[in-house]
């Protein structure tokens, strides 16, 4: 049978989000920081760059991403070539980071560790 957890909503897709407070941003931000994540230059946004095996493999991560995105209704902005994946997070709706991009972050470190 085909495991389905990955597909459980993280959050309400519809709840009104907000910007990240400067102080929630001092508490959420830092361990994505310290896990590789950076701060976009001239952005309220955060990235990281994943690599992989091969293709196979970060077609793969791209594509467990992808369907928790969407059950997320918030999605990356991505660059795939060969074995890596260029990721980018911010929420459009509020113009910078929210508690979106936090969660998903957390998602997108822990499939990738699966992915190796």
């Amino acid at each position: 049978m085909t495991d389905v957890s990955c597909c459980k909503p993280l959050v309400n897709p519809t709840a009104n989000q907000a910007k990240l407070s400067e102080e929630e941003r001092k508490g959420k931000l830092k361990p994505l920081l310290d896990n590789g994540w950076s701060m976009v230059v001239d952005r309220d946004a955060i990235r990281k760059q994943f690599s992989f095996k091969n293709f196979i493999d970060a077609f793969g991560f791209m594509t467990k991403v992808a369907i928790k995105a969407e059950k997320m209704n918030h999605h990356p902005e991505w660059f795939n070539v060969y074995n890596k994946v260029d990721v980018t997070l911010s929420s459009h709706d509020v113009n910078g980071l929210s508690n979106r991009d936090v969660t998903l972050a957390k998602f997108i470190d822990s499939s990738s560790v699966c992915e190796h």
